[in-house]
């Protein structure tokens, strides 16, 4: 059992706030936005054309789950700094750790289904297994897409059972004032956290590197036989390549560190206001805005999209 303890009442240091909240939240935002966009372009296909591609889909449910989750870190961030003694009642507490949790399972969820629909559609296997996924990847994406969700939920509740209990454990003397300060303790099972999250997370974190391995392994393939077909400098397509190995990498490592954070943050090892906490928060803000990025250059359809909103911005405020 790993206890936390911590005095709502206490301010904490400048250095806390500008490093916990103003960082983080920039990181939110910008992802927010980046998510929104990604969000918003593929909705109006959706109503231009009454119906979503399969990749539109899994990034439409990708950017509303990141927007939820990002909205959800900047409102327990403001909560914890400015109301700690709110945010640390035992209902409360837990209410923001479900539904965190719920958000980080569905954006993780939402982020493999996108990496293994890319690895069926790019990837050159002749494995009867594989060619079969490839044939019915379309008609299964949203039964799985449904399918993460509930499993999503009903991992993020047992959060709300025998994980986290806050308890008051005495009060203490103000020094600057005649009031007392109550000072809490917040118990996590490291255990049962380290079970229900790794048996959470394994399952996606498997598919999502086994997938980005293999895409890899197989445009690094397909690169090598055209370098050796291609004399003088790169063709296009080859530069496409080394772009997407570079892309499905940067995807693999920010998933991998993001998915170190999160189990250190949850866990509660670290005390609230130390270096470690506020580098975890950092990271698990950065992953999906870096992920948003990323999705938006490495996208030609989004690129382009960004590309005319851009140039709308520009001739706006140049016209006013």
């Amino acid at each position: 059992m790993m206890e936390t303890c911590s005095s709502p009442e206490d301010k904490p240091s400048m250095f806390v706030i500008i490093i916990s909240f103003t960082i983080p939240g920039m990181e939110c935002i910008i992802g927010i936005i980046g998510n929104s966009f990604i969000m918003v372009t593929n909705g109006a296909e959706w109503v231009q054309n009454r119906k979503f591609s399969t990749s539109g889909r899994i990034l439409f449910f990708l950017s509303s789950s990141r927007i939820a989750l990002q909205s959800c870190m900047m409102m327990e961030s403001f909560a914890s700094l400015i109301f700690p003694s709110f945010y640390k009642e035992d209902t409360v507490y837990d209410t923001f750790k479900v539904i965190f949790m719920f958000l980080t399972f569905c954006s993780l969820w939402f982020a493999t289904w996108l990496n293994i629909f890319y690895f069926v559609k790019i990837a050159n296997f002749n494995h009867p297994l594989f060619l079969r996924l490839k044939w019915r990847i379309t008609r299964l994406m949203p039964w799985l897409l449904w399918s993460s969700v509930f499993i999503s939920f009903c991992y993020s509740v047992l959060f709300s059972q025998q994980i986290y209990n806050t308890s008051c454990n005495h009060s203490i003397p103000d020094p600057f004032s005649n009031s007392t300060k109550k000072k809490y303790i917040i118990n996590t099972n490291v255990i049962n956290l380290a079970i229900i999250y790794n048996v959470g997370m394994f399952i996606p974190l498997i598919l999502f590197m086994l997938a980005a391995i293999l895409l890899i392994i197989s445009l690094k393939r397909h690169t090598l036989q055209m370098e050796s077909n291609t004399t003088g400098s790169r063709n296009p397509s080859m530069e496409a390549h080394i772009g997407a190995i570079k892309s499905i990498s940067s995807f693999l490592i920010l998933y991998i560190f993001n998915f170190v954070a999160l189990l250190l943050y949850m866990s509660n090892v670290f005390d609230d206001d130390s270096f470690w906490i506020v580098f975890c928060k950092i990271i698990i803000a950065a992953y999906p805005s870096g992920h948003s990025v990323l999705l938006i250059l490495g996208n030609p359809k989004l690129r382009n999209t960004w590309g005319r909103f851009q140039h709308q911005i520009c001739s706006w405020t140049t016209y006013k």
